[in-house]
């Protein structure tokens, strides 16, 4: 049987004074000016401290703390008067999770958050204090998704992608909207400017023209032909290499196999060396690849 995963906090929370909690870092002079400070703060004051603070006991201090996440939490609570706050007990005191290990939150992903407040009753005027933005920015954010199709949204909803990107996926087509997604995908790049070029490269008959400017991002229609027919190219390339890609990797996992254990076995490693010493050194790089450490293993 498995062992289990231990627990990295205790089951239950406490309150603890703000005196009794000692910060691992010092925060810069100039925090209190930066958006970050003034968008948690803001989120504070509507609706509270919502992510626990994070602390560690001391063994040799007692009621003593160590604060292993959220400094700048208690910063702000210190400057609003409070004297005390709700934290976790961490079984561990490290800090490396907290402070390098961030998910971070995408464009879609914010815009689901805000629909799913403003239909639990969320007035647009608080979620915009709450998030230190104005009442457009909401609105912006609310209207995100409007003409884009369900499964292009799919596709990007947990990707960074910009929302000037996503202006250019509502200026095609549905079906050129999930082909323009699994682009970005496929080149792991969500800017606004790759998203122009390939509604550049969009045929004619997959744009919407009651959503198009004049221009064309100021290409010259050579200029759109040309990365029209590089784009159809490599789509169709792209097609080919799905298309082989899973037999590759099984063939890639046999060999790598093979090769274990080959290098496993002391005659054949001692032949090698003595009469194909090259080979043996590539043999060696091959299986030690971290890329392919996992799929060997596996």
């Amino acid at each position: 049987m498995a062992n289990k995963v231990a627990f990295a906090f205790e089951s239950d929370g406490m309150m603890i004074p703000l005196d009794q909690l000692l910060p691992l870092r010092k925060l810069p002079a100039h925090i209190k000016s930066t958006e970050k400070y003034k968008c948690i703060l803001a989120s504070i004051r509507e609706v509270g401290v919502i992510e626990p603070l994070i602390v560690f006991p001391q063994k040799d201090m007692p009621n003593q703390y160590l604060l292993l996440d959220g400094a700048i939490r208690l910063e702000i609570l210190k400057g609003l008067g409070e004297t005390e706050v709700f934290c976790l007990k961490a079984t561990e005191d490290e800090a490396f999770t907290y402070n390098h290990k961030v998910n971070r939150l995408s464009p879609i992903q914010e815009h689901l958050m805000i629909m799913k407040a403003l239909q639990n009753g969320v007035s647009e005027d608080r979620i915009a204090a709450a998030l230190n933005v104005d009442v457009a920015a909401v609105r912006r954010k609310r209207d995100l998704l409007t003409g884009i199709c369900p499964e292009a949204v799919l596709l990007l909803k947990d990707k960074r992608v910009s929302p000037a990107a996503l202006r250019e996926v509502k200026r095609v087509g549905a079906i050129r909207q999930i082909e323009m997604a699994e682009l970005m995908i496929s080149a792991n790049n969500y800017s606004a400017s790759y998203a122009k070029c390939l509604y550049a490269a969009t045929p004619e008959e997959q744009k919407l023209t009651t959503d198009r400017p004049e221009d064309e991002h100021g290409l010259s229609p050579e200029d759109i032909a040309r990365m029209q027919r590089e784009l159809a190219n490599v789509s169709q390339d792209l097609k080919l290499i799905e298309e082989s890609h899973g037999d590759n990797v099984l063939n890639l996992v046999v060999a790598v196999g093979y090769l274990r254990s080959l290098v496993a076995n002391s005659r054949v490693v001692k032949f090698l060396g003595q009469h194909y010493a090259a080979i043996l050194t590539e043999f060696q790089k091959i299986i030690e690849a971290p890329e392919l450490e996992s799929s060997a293993g596996s």
